[in-house]
């Protein structure tokens, strides 16, 4: 049967691109160093590791989906997954119990929200939209590439250390053509925007990674190499593997118990995390936080039936005041508190604690 999406690639080479919604920019205060700035920028919008991130097929407009695209995006999970990493994928039923949630809308392209911003919308809107077929090779790249997003990636070409000069008139024209027919500021947020260096990890632009467009002849002045045009990536590259294993390595070792009253040194380096596994010897309201100067986040996960459900959460990254969570935690039950550390300064030394 044919496929109702349009995946078109017309005789200019153009391929449908991914149009990534605008997202309000994070305003730090201007006192705070460039050093502690950097950190808090860099993993704003990173999940801490051992989540499981619940998906959705999310079908709005009640048209349903063949089991091929369905099949393709679970598909595009696993290969994230099978690199081995700690973040976990579950897909759910019910919208209200997910994170990422799932459209198949045509006419509105292919997107996601980027990491943790995910969860700033509601559980009656999409995080995420395919807009044509995913089992061509174009397609099949897209999911990868929007599921890329949703763990926390952005795109490769907008590197700031890419070196990439654009001849930006025929960037604007090509793109407002088809198939995209962009207007010039979706241009201008998804390819000419250069992101701040302060947001972007490493020095080197990956032509190959799975976050990069492909470019026809002509839109790419400099680097030179690359003045013919630059074929579309089709599976994650090595780079890719590294940069998100160095995210989310495999967790493998068992939370150390966290007592009551117990203060825990946190000896961690910027963009680390510890995990602590609490069982509460009585049932009432607990405070859980964080000593020291620190630029830290907190999430506190339930232990439902051998899965770990989010309860609570902190970020006190960005103020001088430590992050604290309060919640009525429950008598033998299993719960997995797990810090994700920005950056320290003063001392340097933090510790953990709840009461």
């Amino acid at each position: 049967m044919a496929s109702t999406y349009d995946d078109r690639v017309p005789s200019n080479g153009t391929p449908l691109y991914c149009a990534q919604p605008p997202q309000p920019e994070r305003v730090l205060r201007p006192d705070l160093s460039p050093e502690r700035a950097r950190a808090i920028l860099v993993g704003q919008s990173k999940w801490v590791n051992g989540t499981v991130i619940r998906y959705c097929f999310f079908d709005e407009l009640g048209g349903g989906q063949s089991r091929d695209q369905l099949d393709e995006v679970r598909s595009a999970f696993q290969d994230w997954k099978n690199i081995g990493i700690g973040l976990e994928f579950r897909e759910v039923a019910d919208p209200s119990e997910s994170e990422v949630r799932i459209g198949f809308r045509q006419g509105d392209g292919s997107w996601s929200y980027v990491g943790v911003n995910v969860l700033e919308h509601s559980t009656r809107e999409r995080t995420m939209n395919f807009g044509w077929d995913l089992t061509s090779p174009h397609g099949r790249a897209t999911a990868r590439h929007e599921i890329g997003h949703a763990i926390g990636f952005a795109h490769e070409h907008q590197n700031p250390f890419a070196g990439i000069v654009w001849d930006e008139e025929k960037v604007y024209a090509d793109l407002g053509g088809p198939p995209n027919n962009w207007p010039r500021t979706t241009t201008f947020h998804n390819v000419l925007r250069k992101l701040s260096p302060n947001e972007v990890e490493g020095s080197d632009w990956d032509p190959d990674s799975i976050m990069e467009y492909g470019f026809s002849a002509g839109l790419i002045v400099q680097p030179e190499e690359f003045r013919g045009g630059i074929d579309s990536p089709r599976n994650l590259s090595a780079k890719d593997k590294h940069f998100v294993q160095k995210w989310y390595p495999p967790i493998a070792a068992k939370p150390a118990r966290l007592q009551p009253f117990q203060s825990m040194a946190l000896s961690l380096d910027p963009g680390k995390q510890a995990d602590f596994e609490i069982i509460p010897p009585e049932t009432r309201k607990y405070e859980l936080g964080t000593f020291g100067n620190s630029d830290a986040v907190m999430v506190l996960f339930e232990d439902v039936d051998g899965e770990l459900r989010y309860l609570a959460g902190e970020d006190d990254s960005g103020v001088d005041m430590n992050g604290r969570v309060t919640v009525k935690l429950f008598k033998g039950r299993r719960y997995v508190l797990r810090t994700r550390l920005y950056s320290t300064w003063g001392s340097g030394n933090v510790a953990l604690m709840y009461w």
